[in-house]
């Protein structure tokens, strides 16, 4: 299948200076390249080419990724030119052309009409040497003549001799390369049956003998052919999400110049900025911030969520979303490549490409399969001579054995689940960041949430504003207007855009507050303990609260309220309903914290949870032998995260924990968290089964094969039928996916 018959010489691209398409950091160190293989096509590829990128001088980062068939290289910009990684590719037999979408839609559909080609005439062939073959098989038990019997071998081999040399071309030049560079690969030992298998049947066919295995040569191309066409389309499918995001990009864009005039240039050469025109229907071409007009955005691609929203000047828009009521100009803030587009793509692929432990486990088994075949092969000749059988049938048991064996089944096992699982989780609204995050996931037994911003919607409102002077208020807002903090976003929104005091030296406490300087003076805007206040008559407030204290003066309270997410309740519910333990460590005061656990149904709560006191508890469950998901979005947060077994973050949260976090939810509803938890238990299930079907039919076809139960050619129909339905198997991941997860 595609990780059997491997490494078909690429198809020819375009001979493009590489360097073109090198990115720089902006402190002129790294450079990021982006590289498209189309002759990676198993994990025995991936590891020569990480290894022999890892070994230039100056490479700090080499990932190949199977499913899309691209290399991303980071290296330092002084040691090393880009041409430098293409030739050491090409020097191990890999061909490497630039990432570029135009290029890859033109080799993709070439390489799509070789493989039909070559598809085709095996096909054709392989039904007339078949149908030959009837006829001999049904003559050696009646009264066919040897002249007649030679006659249609001879016409057999003119048929299949020709389709065998076009038809398996992929196989025999992959394995020629292979050998010219003195390594092995998975179509060393397929290009040897093939070849075994047919010479041994022209020389049968010579001698007139009874049996030549014609019928299972171009069979075998035949099935190969097939399942690697079924493994592109299976690919093609399962990670088409994360690739066709790249088409919501707008290919160009209109700038407006500071004199008033426009002109059309590719979103790739927009820089920070410069101000773009985005006319109503249109894409808005790069992230930016809206710097004049007012008008609707679709923003599902970024929140998930269905509804419009409404921008006007200074509202953060993003590259890809839909502007659709009127015209905007935006005032570009990144570059193509950093946008947040291109980052959940980066996102989508790194998940893909990861190395989990049962993707390390399926790796190390393809790497030891060549020269374990091999030695199994030439035991099964030295066997069956040994124990009397002529050569023919000690090489075609050898020739079946060399076919059974392919490990593409186990190969498969793995990387198709995956690709599978990050897809559908990307369409629910849910980056997959971490390589084993959903193997992580899929373990777990304990879900601790944090509150403000996780279990609510994160946007407070003040409201006790008329209780505080306008001095008290401005002071508040000067500093919350620094942080991110949900509680200082909410406060510094609250005063409009009025002129605020400018303090110095802030600086943030994560779990306790804001601190800055205001003529010699010392402010502090936090939490209770952080501004010195001791425990009063209104602590039953069941909602948020932050304090302000100016130097000696008395503190005062900003009290908020905040809701629940609409789902949070049904969402806490179906966690329960499927066995889960679930804790709500909050860093908010206790009756804040007492209020939204009473109203979810939580009854193991903690409140005032600072964050070496959130780690602290997830240690502790950890030494419990609790494997633990950590749902926060703070800053406080993010140590939490990193401790966690396994973490999620809404992509509302703050840069650190995001950062920290292996799943990212969008939205403003919690259920991403259950659809996630659900696709990563039916992940490893599938993985278990694929696994298990891959060694049930290792199990049962190798001692058949050995002893000489298994033609060539039922050994070439077992073994693709066993990967196109390790295949198929994965592709039950994708089912029911329209439906919305049950809570």
């Amino acid at each position: 299948m595609a990780d059997t018959a491997r490494h078909e010489q690429p198809v020819t691209a375009p001979r493009v200076d590489p360097g073109v398409f090198v990115r720089v950091a902006e402190d002129g160190g790294e450079a990021r390249l982006d590289l498209v293989v189309q002759s990676m096509h198993c994990a025995g590829c991936i590891g020569r080419i990480e290894r022999a990128l890892n070994e230039l001088e100056g490479v700090t980062f080499a990932r190949a990724n199977l499913s899309t068939k691209r290399v991303s290289v980071r290296w330092d910009a002084a040691a090393l030119k880009a041409s430098a990684i293409v030739d050491k590719l090409a020097s191990i037999g890999f061909e490497a052309v630039p990432f570029d979408t135009k290029l890859m839609g033109v080799l993709d559909e070439t390489e799509a009409k070789r493989l039909l080609r070559a598809l085709g005439v095996a096909a054709f062939a392989s039904m007339n040497v078949m149908t030959l073959s009837v006829s001999v098989w049904s003559g050696l038990v009646t009264d066919m003549e040897p002249e007649m019997r030679a006659f249609f071998h001879w016409v057999s081999a003119l048929i299949a001799l020709p389709a065998i040399v076009y038809s398996g071309q992929p196989f025999f030049r992959s394995a020629w390369a292979s050998l010219k560079k003195r390594q092995m690969n998975m179509d060393v030992p397929i290009s040897l049956a093939i070849t075994l298998a047919t010479a041994m049947s022209l020389v049968q066919t010579i001698v007139n003998s009874e049996h030549v295995y014609f019928d299972a040569s171009i069979t075998l191309i035949f099935f190969l052919l097939i399942g690697r066409y079924l493994d592109i389309q299976a690919r093609n499918r399962a990670c088409s999400v994360a690739q066709n995001l790249l088409g919501l990009r707008a290919v160009a864009a209109t700038v407006i110049e500071a004199d008033g005039t426009q002109r059309s240039v590719a979103v790739e050469t927009l820089e920070p900025g410069m101000v773009v025109a985005v006319a109503a229907g249109a894409r808005i071409p790069a992230d930016g911030l809206v710097a004049s007009g007012k008008s609707d955005v679709d923003t599902s691609l970024v929140t998930g969520e269905s509804v419009p929203e409404a921008v006007r000047q200074g509202t953060p828009v993003f590259a890809g979303t839909l502007n659709m009521t009127a015209p905007l100009s935006v005032t570009v803030t990144a570059r193509d490549e950093n946008s947040l587009l291109s980052e959940i793509v980066r996102l989508m692929e790194t998940a893909e490409q990861g190395r989990s432990a049962y993707v390390r486990i399926a790796d190390r088994a393809a790497r030891i399969y060549a020269p374990c075949v091999h030695v199994l092969a030439l035991t099964t000749v030295i066997f069956w001579l040994a124990m009397g059988a002529g050569y023919a049938t000690a090489l075609t048991n050898a020739i079946a054995v060399l076919i059974v064996t392919c490990p593409c089944a186990l190969g498969l096992a793995v990387p198709v689940v995956q690709v599978v699982a990050t897809g559908r989780l990307l369409r629910r609204g849910v980056l997959v960041k971490a390589a084993d995050g959903l193997e992580r996931l899929a373990e777990i037994d304990t879900i601790v949430f944090d509150k403000t911003g996780t279990l609510t919607l994160g946007r407070p409102e003040l409201v006790n504003a008329e209780s505080h002077s306008a001095t008290d208020l401005s002071m508040a807002a000067a500093l919350a207007r620094t942080s991110r903090h949900p509680l200082s976003r909410a406060l510094a929104e609250s005063v409009g855009a009025v002129p605020l005091p400018v303090l110095s030296d802030v600086r943030e406490e994560p779990g306790q507050g804001l601190e800055g300087t205001l003529d010699g003076r010392t402010i502090r805007l936090g939490n209770r303990d952080w501004v010195g206040v001791a425990a009063a008559g209104d602590e039953e407030h069941g909602g948020s609260e932050i304090w302000l204290k100016r130097g000696h003066g008395m503190p005062v309270c900003f009290r908020f309220n905040d809701t629940l997410r609409s789902d949070a309740v049904e969402t806490i519910a179906a966690l329960k309903a499927r066995g889960f333990a679930i804790e709500l460590l909050s860093g908010d005061r206790e009756p804040a914290a007492r209020s939204a656990a009473d109203a979810l149904g939580i009854s193991v709560w903690r409140a005032g949870a600072r964050p070496d006191a959130k780690i602290a508890r997830l240690k502790e469950l950890a030494d419990q032998g609790r494997k633990v998901l950590m749902v926060g979005d703070g800053l406080n947060d993010a140590p939490a995260l990193r401790v966690a077994h396994v973490s999620i973050s809404p992509a509302s949260a703050a840069d650190v924990s995001q950062v920290a976090a292996d799943f990212i939810f969008q939205g403003a509803k919690l259920a991403p968290v259950v659809e996630a938890i659900e696709v990563a238990r039916k992940s490893r299930r599938l993985v278990f089964e694929n696994f298990g079907l891959s060694l049930a039919y290792n199990a049962v076809a190798i001692p058949l094969a050995f002893a000489g139960f298994v033609t060539p050619l039922i050994a070439a129909i077992a073994m693709s039928a066993s990967s196109i339905t390790v295949t198929l198997n994965s592709l039950r991941l994708n089912r029911g996916q329209k439906a919305e997860v049950r809570l």
